[in-house]
């Protein structure tokens, strides 16, 4: 059969949010694009600078269904969950958080010293068979680095240009950091059945001759098995894809389900105090779910 044509990419503006007194711009989900493979959210932090006691500060805080996924750029943060795990992620390292059937926990940058942040945080949905796993936490210190066409490339989750990155994840994927100080023009091969989107993360770039300008994620779809790169600068961006994600996904506050009645069990589960447990060592104020009666819950429909 013959291949199917190449869709036009498609553009989406990243809109101004506030996780933790800090405005991220959010990339997914939004109007134009739910998912991108299992990819369900996708927010990118910074950079900014802060004084002594600022940066981020998220206090303990439930999920369901999903696995978070912390890339971390600038500075540090404190992962601390309801397992007992508390962990600093510091820049070029990967936090995998599985919460299955759930999990708490808080982020915190350090208290006692100014800095700096930048990261980029996602969320993948699990599968039926994995949304009611028991919950987990992986720590990824080391990720596979491989320079090719003058950039420099991380990758973060999956298997690409013959590396393997360390994080477990339950659907096909692939998400990588490429950057380069200086003009540089790469192609790296795809998977045809995977659908893929790059965000700009600084600098202007040309994607399949598309021009890229920061915090515009750039949807690409399926049926590419090449995508040329080129800056004529300095440039930072990340590539995400997967193959489509074959389920319905409803999204609600921290919540990732499939059905109205998930949603409202776990509000009630979380601000009863069951299922979720307490974030043990932080001194940071438990947040409370909002109230999931009469409000639109977003659905994640598949590509």
């Amino acid at each position: 059969m013959p291949q199917q044509p190449i869709a036009k990419p498609q553009r989406i503006a990243a809109r101004v949010a506030d996780v933790g007194g800090m405005p991220v711009r959010r990339l997914l989900p939004t109007r134009e694009r739910r998912t991108v493979g299992a990819w369900c959210f996708l927010d990118h932090a910074g950079p900014v600078a802060f004084e002594a006691g600022g940066g981020m500060h998220v206090g303990p805080h439930p999920h369901i269904g999903l696995q978070t996924f912390t890339w971390l750029i600038e500075g540090e943060l404190l992962h601390s969950d309801s397992l007992g795990n508390r962990q600093w992620i510091r820049p070029g390292q990967v936090n995998v958080m599985t919460a299955g059937h759930g999990i708490s926990h808080a982020e915190e940058a350090p208290e006692d010293r100014a800095g700096r942040s930048h990261a980029v945080q996602l969320w993948i949905a699990l599968p039926d068979g994995q949304r009611e796993c028991a919950p987990m936490f992986q720590h990824c210190p080391e990720l596979p680095r491989i320079a090719r066409g003058g950039f420099a490339i991380t990758v973060l989750v999956g298997d690409w240009l013959g590396a393997t990155a360390p994080a477990t994840v339950f659907s096909p994927l692939l998400g990588a950091d490429l950057r380069t100080d200086t003009s540089a023009a790469t192609t790296l091969p795809l998977h045809a059945d995977f659908e893929y989107a790059v965000l700009c993360l600084d600098g202007e770039l040309r994607i399949d001759g598309e021009a890229l300008v920061a915090d515009t994620l750039l949807y690409l779809g399926l049926g590419r098995d090449t995508l040329h790169i080129e800056t004529a600068a300095a440039a930072h961006l990340l590539l995400i894809g997967g193959t489509p994600f074959a389920e319905d996904v409803l999204i609600w506050w921290n919540f990732v389900g499939r059905t109205t009645e998930d949603m409202v069990q776990a509000t009630h589960d979380w601000n009863h105090g069951d299922r979720f447990g307490e974030v043990p060592g932080t001194r940071l104020q438990r947040l409370a779910a909002p109230d999931v009666a009469g409000l639109q819950l977003r659905k994640a429909t598949p590509t």
